[in-house]
């Protein structure tokens, strides 16, 4: 099967489209046409609205496409497990169906995971290449197997929830009862069980160490300096391997676009719009 458009499946902005294995995912196409196209994938248990305090600095500059991964957000949830083959595939498919060849990638976590596959599979579909705390390798295998049990058993996502927050932020922003800390934790709470287990497999499956030095494009690896998730070694790992890439060390934990904007949006900005 191709991926097919779905433009009638409007709501509230939102736009639907289905890949070739038959899931309807979720995006947004926000901005004004004729600028140049920035995707941005998103951190597993989270939506496409973790990129919400960005969209008014992006826009200025870019038509933003943002979507749901499978099992996430507004898009369907077919059982697990997943790959980052076919998570690559999903992006290469939503480009297919919206007729456009080429864009400016922005990953975060997953979202980064998801970045290196596309620079190495589908490198003629990628401009120039963002990866924010992310990782080329996150073993061993039986670290995710525990886990994704766990949460398929789990009677709720409480403390999944909390283990993210943690993992997330720093102390003093959950312990001042933050509403964008509330944001994130409904953002878990959202999100199904068989899309984080799946999700979480395709982590456990992935190994870009080598293949990540067979990516062409221009690329930013930013990392966060208290991150525990991907530890600022991966990050630094991740640019020694990315032919020519640039290494930028954030004073954060895993979501610096949140933890410090200002940063985080000068930095993708700059290495975006300078030639």
């Amino acid at each position: 099967m191709t991926a097919t458009i779905n433009e009638t499946n409007r709501t509230n902005g939102l736009s639907f489209f289905t890949t070739g294995d038959g899931v309807r995912l979720a995006y947004r196409l926000e901005g004004a046409a004729g600028k140049p196209i920035l995707l941005l994938a998103n951190s597993i248990a989270t939506s496409m609205n973790m990129w919400d305090g960005q969209m008014e600095a992006f826009k200025e500059h870019f038509l933003m496409l943002r979507y749901d991964y499978r099992g996430h957000g507004d898009s369907d949830t077919p059982a697990g497990p997943y790959s980052t083959d076919r998570m690559g595939r999903d992006v290469v498919e939503l480009l297919d169906s919206l007729q456009i060849g080429r864009v400016h990638f922005l990953g975060l976590s997953l979202g980064g995971v998801v970045g290196q596959w596309l620079g190495i599979h589908a490198p003629e579909r990628i401009n120039r290449l963002i990866l924010s705390n992310t990782s080329s390798y996150l073993g061993p295998a039986e670290q995710w197997n525990g886990l994704i049990d766990s949460v398929l058993q789990a009677e709720n996502l409480n403390g999944f929830a909390d283990t993210f927050i943690n993992n997330w932020f720093p102390s003093p922003m959950i312990e001042s009862g933050s509403e964008i800390v509330a944001a994130f934790r409904k953002m878990v709470l959202a999100t199904r069980a068989e899309g984080i287990g799946g999700s979480w497999a395709a982590i456990r499956d992935m190994d870009l160490r080598r293949t990540a030095a067979l990516i062409g494009s221009p690329t930013l690896v930013i990392a966060g300096q208290y991150d525990t998730v991907t530890l600022p070694s991966h990050g630094e790992l991740l640019a020694e391997t990315v032919p020519h890439a640039k290494l930028l060390m954030l004073p954060a934990v895993h979501l610096p676009n949140v933890e410090f904007p200002d940063l985080f949006e000068s930095a993708v900005l700059d290495f975006l719009l300078t030639d």
